[in-house]
């Protein structure tokens, strides 16, 4: 997501980079390139002429032409300007109400995902330890209940699901009542995808939103959709009151443009943002933290809430001291990978670290010596995988017929594993160093 655009706007700061100072023509000449960039990667033309104009009137500033670093100087500039489009640097929370139980609509069109996001909500507030209740209010479209009572049965959430024939104004009753009487804090309403101009539905829906008077009006936006999501969202915003907008599919290779133009147009939030199929897939949008990965600046915050997701606090800390004892094995480096994989494609752990995301990386690649590594690292015993050292010929053969590679993958395995120990051994020495950088990092959060 964002990779075209991101590619476009760094072009534009490396072009800035190693002038003395700026000119008004320079300043100039980067907006077109900005402008060119923002309207290939489908942001609506509105929102590229507001977020141009202001860029322009701060960029113009003598603090900006006389700056030794331009390029930083532009670069702030257009950071700040995009994350207050997205909503500004304070991550947006999801609103409760002073009525029990908060009732929260889920809006959108057929096929933005609002189904399978409703889900991924519930578990979200769910691990928050609140105790959320889904239903669906979406009659028309066939077996559009029964999936989100799979869903509600494959993520263990409770899902309100009476029997056929009521209309959905009297499935969001039933639900209020089951709701406030077994004690759910939150209830999630999933209703009928609809067009903007289909005026039954959108009549519906506002009896919907009198009968729940909900505390947050949400609308599911497939971030792949492009203008067609930033209308739409405009629309429901002007007939329903929208509160904050959910961007589904942002894993995908769209242009990325939607997700800035739907929060400018509606003037609402995003509050969350899919990143992928599964129902833990579904976080707190950040505009900050986007922003910075989009101008290539990295989401170091990002990376290491997804380190300590993965990776166990004790043992973490043991793996520091052995670390730091230069005690490092072939079962360590195995936990390292098993734990790298867990964060998740290499490019997109790239992405978030600062610099690193201009990488070019072949994520198949890597994903495929990454499995032939645990292969081979599975198919040593824990003895060989102690130390090392034990494997003689015979040993290497062994291995190599277990895991399904050849004997010169196991040696190359072997090389690779001697030389980041050799390296760590270097670093040892710099374990204060390393522990001032963690608390620098920490203190952030």
């Amino acid at each position: 997501m964002f990779q075209t655009l991101s590619e476009r706007l760094q072009g534009v700061f490396r072009a800035l980079r190693g002038r003395g100072t700026l000119k008004a023509q320079d300043i100039e000449q980067a907006l077109r390139e900005i402008r060119l960039a923002l309207l290939e990667a489908d942001v609506h033309f509105q929102v590229v002429k507001q977020l141009l104009e202001r860029v322009r009137h701060r960029a113009s500033g003598q603090e900006i032409l006389r700056s030794l670093t331009p390029d930083q100087a532009v670069l702030r500039v257009v950071r700040d300007e995009m994350i207050e489009i997205l909503g500004g640097e304070t991550t947006p929370r999801l609103s409760s109400s002073v009525r029990f139980p908060s009732v929260v609509l889920l809006v959108g069109l057929q096929g933005s995902g609002k189904t399978t996001t409703a889900a991924k909500l519930a578990l979200w507030l769910n691990h928050g330890g609140h105790a959320p209740l889904l239903v669906s209010t979406d009659v028309r479209r066939p077996a559009a209940r029964e999936q989100l009572k799979k869903l509600g049965e494959q993520g263990q959430l409770k899902v309100h699901h009476p029997e056929e024939g009521r209309s959905a104004q009297e499935l969001l009753r039933s639900a209020l009542t089951e709701a406030r009487s077994v004690g759910h804090d939150y209830l999630l309403v999933d209703t009928a995808g609809r067009l903007h101009v289909d005026e039954d539905l959108m009549t519906e829906l506002c009896e919907l939103k009198e009968i729940g008077s909900p505390s947050e009006t949400l609308f599911v936006g497939d971030a792949m959709t492009g203008q067609d999501a930033v209308r739409s969202a405009a629309e429901f915003h002007a007939r329903v009151g929208l509160t904050g907008i959910i961007l589904t599919k942002l894993d995908g290779d769209a242009r990325g443009g939607a997700a800035l133009s739907m929060a400018a147009v509606s003037g609402c939030p995003v509050k969350f943002a899919g990143t992928g199929e599964r129902l833990a897939d579904l976080a707190p949008f950040h505009p900050a933290r986007m922003v910075s990965r989009v101008l290539g600046m990295g989401d170091v915050l990002t990376l290491i809430e997804r380190a300590e997701e993965t990776v166990e606090r004790g043992r973490a800390e043991e793996s520091v001291r052995r670390f730091r004892k230069g005690d490092f094995t072939l079962q360590d480096y195995r936990e390292q990978l098993i734990h790298l994989r867990k964060l998740g494609p290499l490019d997109r752990v790239l992405s978030l670290i600062p610099g690193a995301g201009a990488l070019s990386v072949d994520s198949e690649a890597g994903e495929r010596e990454m499995r032939r590594a645990l292969a081979i690292l599975d198919s040593m015993t824990f003895e060989e995988r102690r130390l090392p050292s034990i494997m003689n010929g015979s040993r290497r053969k062994r291995i190599a017929r277990g895991s399904g590679t050849a004997v010169e993958d196991v040696n190359r395995l072997i090389k690779q594993f001697t030389q980041a120990r050799k390296m760590m051994k270097g670093l040892s020495g710099g374990g204060k160093a390393l522990q001032r950088m963690a608390r620098h990092l920490h203190s952030y959060r």
